[in-house]
């Protein structure tokens, strides 16, 4: 077997299976919407002791209502606080840019119309504010100023006929992107007042702006306990009603994950907590969690806070905010391949201060460490180009008798000591290096805007003027013509295009895969024009 031509179907096979799931993803015909409830009705997350599942208030298609709002500035965020349950409704990470516009900040929150994404929050039961409750706050900007390390942004909720007081308060840091969201509840009434707070994510369910259509990455809710372990619940589940819609424990998260960030609610551990997704209706969902309090007798009060956390997919950073937060960044089965290769990959960074040369000196080393198994391929094709014209020779003798032909064939690769499968295994070997190296170079917040050389100014985004994929393409020809040629001149053909339909394909990839992919190709080419060249002498000398 032509062992070029299976690691290139391989990999062909891989980049066809990504390119279906995107398109099941886009063009796959939706579930039926559940009815949405009408608007005047302000239903909000039930616990599971009820007859009915957790549900929440349905998002207007015209968007959310819009109250007075506070402006908070950070080194890092900024936010903005709507009056209307105390909502944060727009979230900006100023370190990061849109992939469409790099000129502009990139956006986690929005509270666009039929296109929300925001933090809610409230209390379940009579005589308390939900998410759709109105809150007094002070408009205006709130700034992270001089040597402060942190600035907050109080929002009261009160009623006479009953004596409640709701007091929210969001809490920035300096440097950071968990928010603390702390709640205190004042009872100065005459009756016990349940204290079952809720926090959720409302959000569509499309994919984030500028998304590659050949790029398949996750987005949607995602829960973790210890004893379910990373569960994603994806949208489309949610709306076909095959998701578990409650889950209970005293342990783990819930979270809203897409390309290269996550939000995720973070309760304290050893809290009684329930789970609960929910499809709104108009193409948008609710992803939360109930912590109950108890009861809050007459004259009472109590505080309780929830940290929030909204940014980059950072690994370093996620593991050590809170258990398994740092699983959302997915490399799927292959983790215990892309970690350690991740890993090298980040201490080269630090070496070298530029994420391109880290990727160039990753793959030759990746190379040198897989040479002697890849050597053993290219020696196999090598020996096999040899007898390229003597077994087309046997395909004109025997013509379409193929039990003769391969008969013969069998005859001669024994005579030569040539085992046609010999180089199979060593190729197969490294095929999981590269799908893990492909979900490791997919899933670096850490590449977002980082440049490489000239005109590569983010390794995330595609090649502007497209050079690294012609290069990528005219190695990849080279590649074919090194190797032996298919006695089926329908195979030959097809072993031509292939490198087209991947030039194609990898006009739309990140510029740092196809620098990857580039630099594995010379690397290759020069093995295989090595080997080559030392089979040859090797036989002039015996002849």
């Amino acid at each position: 077997m032509d062992n070029q031509r299976l690691i290139l179907f391989i990999v062909f096979s891989f980049s066809l299976l990504l390119l279906w799931e995107s398109w099941q993803k886009t063009h796959a015909p939706a579930p039926a919407a559940p009815a949405v409830t009408a608007a005047g009705e302000a239903f909000v997350p039930t616990p599971s002791a009820a007859p009915t599942p957790a549900a929440t208030a349905p998002v207007p298609a015209s968007g959310l209502a819009r109250g007075a709002r506070a402006e908070v500035e950070t080194d890092v965020l900024h936010a903005t606080i709507d009056a209307n349950g105390g909502d944060l409704r727009a979230l900006q990470l100023l370190k990061y840019r849109e992939t469409e516009n790099k000129e502009h900040v990139f956006g986690l929150f929005e509270d666009a119309p039929g296109r929300p994404y925001v933090a809610q929050s409230g209390l379940v039961g009579q005589n308390v504010p939900t998410h759709r409750s109105v809150f007094e706050v002070r408009p205006g900007t709130y700034r992270l100023d001089g040597n402060a390390n942190e600035v907050a942004v109080p929002l009261v909720w009160q009623d006479p006929a009953t004596g409640v007081r709701v007091e929210k308060t969001w809490v920035f840091r300096r440097g950071s992107y968990e928010v603390e969201l702390k709640t205190r509840v004042v009872n100065g009434g005459t009756q016990a007042v349940d204290l079952t707070p809720y926090y959720q994510f409302t959000r569509h369910g499309q994919a984030p702006r500028g998304e590659s259509f050949f790029l398949y990455t996750y987005t949607g809710p995602a829960l973790y306990t210890e004893a379910t372990k990373f569960q994603k619940v994806a949208f489309k589940d949610i709306e076909a009603g095959k998701a578990d819609h409650a889950k209970s424990g005293t342990d783990g998260w819930v979270g809203m994950v897409q390309h290269h960030f996550v939000s995720a609610w973070l309760p304290a551990a050893k809290q009684k907590r329930e789970y609960y997704t929910r499809a709104l209706g108009n193409d948008q969902y609710a992803a939360g969690v109930i912590m109950p309090e108890g009861q809050l007798a007459p004259g009472q009060e109590k505080s309780f806070t929830m940290l929030l956390y909204a940014g980059p997919q950072d690994q370093t950073v996620l593991e050590k905010i809170a258990p398994g937060l740092d699983l959302v960044r997915d490399y799927g089965w292959l983790t215990p391949v892309a970690y350690p290769i991740f890993w090298s990959l980040e201490r080269i960074e630090r070496l070298v201060g530029n994420w391109g040369w880290a990727i160039i000196i990753l793959t030759i080393l990746i190379k040198l460490v897989l040479y002697p198994l890849s050597a053993a391929g290219y020696k196999s094709m090598a020996k096999m180009k040899k007898l390229t014209p003597r077994l087309q020779q046997l395909k004109e003798t025997y013509g379409d008798d193929r039990a003769k032909l391969h008969q013969a064939m069998a005859e001669m690769y024994k005579t030569e000591k040539i085992n046609p499968l010999g180089g199979c295994l060593p190729i197969v070997v490294q095929i999981p290096v590269f799908i893990a190296l492909y979900w490791v170079l997919l899933a670096a917040v850490e590449m977002r805007g980082a440049p490489w050389l000239g005109w590569i100014t983010d390794l995330t985004a595609p090649d502007p003027w497209y050079i690294l994929p012609i290069l990528m393409g005219a190695t990849s020809i080279l590649q074919v013509k090194l190797n032996p040629q298919p006695m089926d001149p329908m195979q030959a053909r097809i072993m031509m295009i292939m490198p087209v339909a991947f030039t194609v394909m990898f006009v739309f990839f990140p510029a740092g895969l196809v620098l990857y992919w580039v630099v594995n190709n010379i690397l290759s080419i020069a093995q295989q024009w090595a080997i080559n060249r030392q089979v040859e002498g090797g036989a002039a000398k015996t002849g």
